[in-house]
């Protein structure tokens, strides 16, 4: 061992040993700031009024605008209830969500919809929401078109969601796929680098069933021609009949993702309707993606859990008894087997939390106390000792007997 080699090694060890003899120090030392301390409270806490800026439990909103996009899509502006606490809009990143809190006939009902404009217009004083209507068996979305106008008051969390460009994860080239209003976190993305909040590259892959009903196709146009270098849009459609020139017909296959991105080199953003994610992941297994090149919209409730594998046909549609405990309340209340907790909850107007309806945010998170559940195979995402202790998430859990569960307050 050379001379260098032993100084670094000596200096190696004396710097180790300031960290341990520091270390130890640590606590007499906080035991000694805490007994000078005053008993006075503290009148003035500015890292907890930061906090609460950016992430309010609450945000006390009023529709400003509403534009027509498509047949089926509105795209709402909200801003600061003036009649309420809330003054400045939370700052977000692009691609988060808000989760909305409804009364709907009486029912208490949250629904996340992605911000569709971006962070710097929620500087402004505004944030928009694009809502696609739904076609069949919806009853959120109908109630939206008949109920809200311009001066509607809404309540919404603060910003929420994991659907964000992070440069220590992701690569700069991000590829979006989006189907139908799937868009909406995209555009915020495309917004973002347009107006040079977002450093990053972005191609985006939108598929449509209808060429009618494209969403944003003016203003995807206008940042593409404004952003050349870093913004391309692609449009996927899947009608009989298409007349829009320079786009691609069909669906998004690992064909069309490989014309159009550096496969090994970019990040995979996914958010549309769930028969979209599942074709679209079965596209991406073809390129041999690693697991950290793929980033996933949470999407909502799954519909039709009875085809997933490993739910037992002969308990499709039946329902059973959920003895639920909150606080010092226990009631009785119906839950069919292929809907999840969650909404057997809402339907008995009990009010639960919840935020993203996917899993993914835990908000909803309660304790199985008696019987079975069947979990969501895409939507668990269940910590492991939540698993080991009978902690579950409503939105994506389904009774398969009688239940009993303790389910915490909706304090939020």
């Amino acid at each position: 061992m050379s001379k260098k080699d032993y100084e670094r090694v000596d200096l190696t060890i004396r710097s180790n040993t300031k960290d341990i003899l520091a270390f130890t120090k640590l606590v007499p030392q906080r035991k000694k700031r805490i007994q000078k301390a005053s008993a006075e409270p503290i009148k003035e806490d500015p890292v907890n009024d930061l906090a609460e800026k950016l992430h309010p439990n609450r945000q006390y909103l009023v529709i400003d605008g509403i534009i027509d996009n498509t047949k089926s899509t509105k795209t709402y502006k909200l801003i600061p209830d003036p009649d309420s606490k809330t003054k400045n809009l939370a700052y977000f990143r692009p691609g988060q969500y808000l989760s909305l809190k409804v009364l709907v006939n009486g029912d208490l009902i949250t629904r996340p919809y992605s911000i569709s404009s971006s962070p710097k217009e929620a500087l402004e004083g505004f944030y928009k929401l694009t809502i696609k209507k739904e076609e069949e068996g919806g009853f959120f979305t109908p109630y939206i078109w008949d109920n809200w106008n311009v001066g509607t008051k809404v309540t919404s969390s603060g910003p929420e969601g994991f659907f964000y460009y992070e440069p220590l994860r992701d690569y700069p080239q991000i590829v979006g796929l989006a189907g139908g209003s799937g868009i909406t976190p995209f555009l915020s993305m495309a917004k973002s680098i347009n107006d040079g909040t977002l450093n990053a590259k972005l191609t985006i892959i939108y598929g449509c069933s209808d060429e009618n009903d494209i969403i944003f196709y003016d203003k995807l146009m206008e940042l593409e021609q404004k952003n050349p270098n870093k913004l391309n849009v692609v449009f996927v459609l899947s009608c009989d009949e298409v007349s829009l020139q320079g786009c691609e017909t069909g669906f998004i296959t690992a064909e069309i993702i490989k014309k159009y991105a550096d496969v090994e080199t970019s990040s995979f953003f996914i958010c549309g309707p769930q028969l979209m994610y599942e074709f679209v992941e079965d596209e991406l297994q073809k390129l041999d993606l690693t697991p950290k090149q793929i980033r996933r919209e949470a999407f909502g409730e799954i519909k039709n859990i009875e085809k997933f594998p490993g739910f037992p046909n002969n308990l499709a549609n039946k329902t059973f008894n959920i003895k639920v405990h909150i606080g010092k309340i226990i009631k009785d209340i119906p839950g069919k087997s292929t809907e999840s907790v969650l909404i057997a909850l809402e339907r008995a107007k009990i009010g639960p939390p919840s935020k993203c309806r996917s899993g993914e945010c835990g908000f909803c998170r309660s304790l199985l106390l008696e019987g079975d559940i069947f979990i969501s195979p895409v939507s668990d995402w269940r910590r492991e000792a939540d698993k080991k202790f009978n902690y579950f998430h409503p939105c994506s859990s389904y009774p398969l007997s009688d239940l009993e569960i303790e389910i915490p307050r909706n304090l939020q």
